[in-house]
């Protein structure tokens, strides 16, 4: 398929028009965040049916990997052969990795499974943040990217309540059939929707090398990090390999990037201090929120003892207040002038709380809990809207589809290495399930000894989210565009 090199021109879209295309992409953000976390509570079930506890932190991580890897190449590829063919691509090759991991009769076949299902995720929640730039000028995108914001936080936040539910009542394979129908009903819906959506395809070339470094470099940074103090010592000759290896093709990668013709990740983009602040501050705030999700879950099981559905159930509340403030802030950020005060004072509300979490992990009761939880959401809901938007309204149209590519893809990048390390931390603690199974009381011996391990875990993510709130007060507040042309 040849690629078009002159752009179409632009498509005048009525607000109707593109509420409507922004409401056919909210299905493909739903499913690319549902997966980053709907197995979170179902991975002791998993590891029950398969026989293989050891391997279980890679279905997570497999995923991430795989989704990382293609978010740049996406972003490309719906540059050159236009946005809806591009999520076809991704929803396909998304339902076939969910069909193979629910057929998979053991942990290896199935953590293969996953990292192919990744890499039709990896292109999910960029696709709509790309459609969401051809539609909308930056001063009203902030409005528009709270929709998606709430439907990414929402899944985020169902996903330990659904996975627990399905491995609890039905099977953990259950989880994979739910999401090949939700494939086949986001292609009705976009296939209709995106008919209206411009087109501005541009001719690029694809760094497939630069991709496969930078996962080399991940899979082996992973694998040490994953390895290390648990089945070797940390100054084992197989661990410091790896990270070795992890070094080498890392220098690789940066090499890559200053001498291929076009790049994974763009110089130009990286040389946009807005850019780069933004993209910092939505990698690091969202990296945080997505171990919460995947470890807060946990933590209610292993040191309070509720039940996977229990504690997914828990989480809700923490879903409606991230809504409320994404919806809210959103709808305002175009509309005020200083418009980073929000969510500066919002995130150091955050990290106040989950400080407060991480100090009182041993001891907090339900209603401390949900409080704290509230207290979160409220917090970072105003973020994404504000580094998505900084971001759209610091580079041309052409380098849209890439520049959003390069934000979701050093997010996914960093969350997915957090994931590993906070996990490596847990498992460093020989954690055994356990509790008392309510709040406030006291822990067994267990239990206290997870409960110091995810101690540390959620200190670690009030450090993450504290990079965020610097990376913001570092951006240079520009006025929004409120067209293209100006």
């Amino acid at each position: 398929m040849d690629a078009r090199t002159d752009p179409a021109p632009m498509t005048a879209l009525s607000h109707k028009e593109a509420r409507v295309i922004v409401v056919g992409m909210m299905f493909p953000v739903f499913m690319g965040s549902l997966d980053n976390t709907n197995l979170a509570t179902a991975l002791p079930t998993i590891g029950r049916d398969l026989g293989d506890a050891n391997l279980l932190p890679w279905l997570i991580t497999a995923y991430l990997l795989a989704a990382t890897a293609v978010v740049p190449l996406y972003g490309k590829i719906a540059d050159i052969y236009g946005r809806q063919f591009t999520l076809r691509i991704a929803l396909v090759i998304y339902m076939l990795g969910s069909l193979l991991c629910a057929l998979a009769p053991d942990m290896i076949v199935l953590i293969l499974a996953r990292a192919l299902h990744g890499l039709g995720g990896g292109g999910l929640s960029t696709m709509g943040a790309i459609v969401l730039g051809d539609v909308v000028a930056p001063k009203e995108r902030g409005r528009y990217y709270a929709y998606f914001a709430v439907v990414y936080t929402t899944a985020g936040a169902l996903g330990p309540a659904l996975g627990g539910f399905f491995a609890e009542t039905l099977h953990w394979s259950a989880i994979f059939w739910f999401n090949i129908l939700l494939g086949f009903t986001a292609l009705a819906v976009t296939g209709v929707l995106l008919r209206r959506l411009p087109r501005h395809e541009r001719k690029h070339k694809l760094d497939v090398t630069g991709a496969v470094l930078i996962v080399t470099a991940s899979v082996s940074f992973m694998l040490a990090i994953n390895l290390g103090g648990v089945r070797y010592p940390w100054t084992s000759p197989p661990v410091l390999a790896l990270f070795a290896l992890a070094a080498a093709v890392g220098v690789m990668f940066v090499r890559r990037l200053l001498t291929a013709p076009e790049p994974l990740i763009p110089i130009a983009i990286l040389k946009n201090r807005q850019v780069c602040f933004a993209t910092g501050a939505h990698a690091f705030g969202w990296s945080s929120i997505v171990c919460l999700n995947i470890y807060m879950p946990q933590y209610l099981q292993n040191v309070i003892g509720l039940t996977p559905t229990a504690a997914g159930l828990t989480l809700v509340i923490f879903m409606i207040a991230l809504n409320i403030s994404a919806g809210t802030s959103g709808y305002l950020l175009g509309r005020v002038v200083h418009y980073k005060l929000l969510p500066m004072a919002g995130l150091a509300l955050a990290i106040c709380a989950i400080l407060v979490l991480a100090w009182n992990v041993d001891r907090v009761d339900l209603v401390g809990f949900e409080v704290l939880l509230v207290v979160i959401g409220v917090g970072f809901g105003a973020m994404p809207s504000l580094t998505q938007v900084v971001v759209q309204n610091s580079v041309e149209r052409h380098q849209l589809g890439i520049s959003v590519g390069t934000m979701t893809f050093v997010r996914n990048l960093l969350a997915t290495f957090l994931v590993a390390v906070f996990g490596a931390i847990v498992a460093g603690f020989a954690i055994k399930a356990g509790g008392t199974g309510e709040f406030g009381g006291a822990l067994t011996q267990d239990a206290a000894m997870a409960a110091e391990a995810y101690r540390r875990v959620f200190f670690a993510i009030a450090a993450t989210m504290t990079v965020a709130l610097i990376s913001i007060v570092l951006i240079e507040e520009k006025p929004l565009r409120s067209s293209e042309t100006k």
